[in-house]
């Protein structure tokens, strides 16, 4: 695979026409549009690192006096994401319900700098995120925060077709992607 012809190039008039665009799926058929970041090839396959196209968010239950706690796993036609789809239209914001993440489309404010120096807590392994919204859900009290460390999803080339490196597969390949990228990064 050479070059961006090989790849599909459907994405939003708005985007950099420089950009390469990947829509990778999951087992689940879900799909999610990245831009391409990094091409690597192993063991005669052709690996890719993306970065969504639309903001990634995660969401989280709000328990009062407590961190708030991620959850995870969400069907697609829980409550909580109908809620929180109404919230977002409030803001000209639009739910997506993608493979690997749920993400945000619409125009999002950058955070300041200042406010992430505020989100640190002192611990350099935990990631960092910025409330995008917070709604109620019978009583409960959640949100949808942006993670403020980049988002990458790691795919497999299949010809024209990204599919979404989960499991054993991904146990397996991550440490060589990651060297891979550290080795290049000496190169620069």
């Amino acid at each position: 695979m050479t070059g961006s012809g090989d790849l599909p190039t459907d994405r939003p008039t708005d985007l950099p026409s420089d950009v390469p665009t990947v829509l990778v799926s999951d087992q689940r058929g879900r799909q999610l549009l990245c831009f391409l970041e990094q091409l690597i090839p192993l063991d005669g396959r052709d690996y890719v690192l993306l970065t969504p196209v639309d903001t990634p968010v995660c969401l989280f239950r709000l328990n009062e006096g407590d961190e708030p706690e991620l959850i995870d796993t969400v069907e697609t036609s829980e409550p909580i994401l109908s809620v929180a789809d109404v919230v977002l239209q409030e803001h000209d914001l639009t739910l997506v319900r993608s493979a690997v993440t749920l993400t945000v489309n619409g125009e999002l404010d950058e955070p300041e700098p200042d406010d992430l120096d505020d989100e640190e807590d002192g611990d350099a392994d935990s990631e960092t995120y910025e409330l995008l919204v917070s709604f109620l859900v019978e009583d409960r009290e959640y949100g949808l925060y942006i993670p403020l460390d980049p988002y990458f999803v790691v795919a497999r080339m299949d010809g024209t077709e990204a599919v979404l490196v989960e499991g054993e597969e991904f146990d397996r390949v991550q440490p060589r992607i990651e060297a891979e990228l550290e080795e290049r990064e000496g190169l620069q």
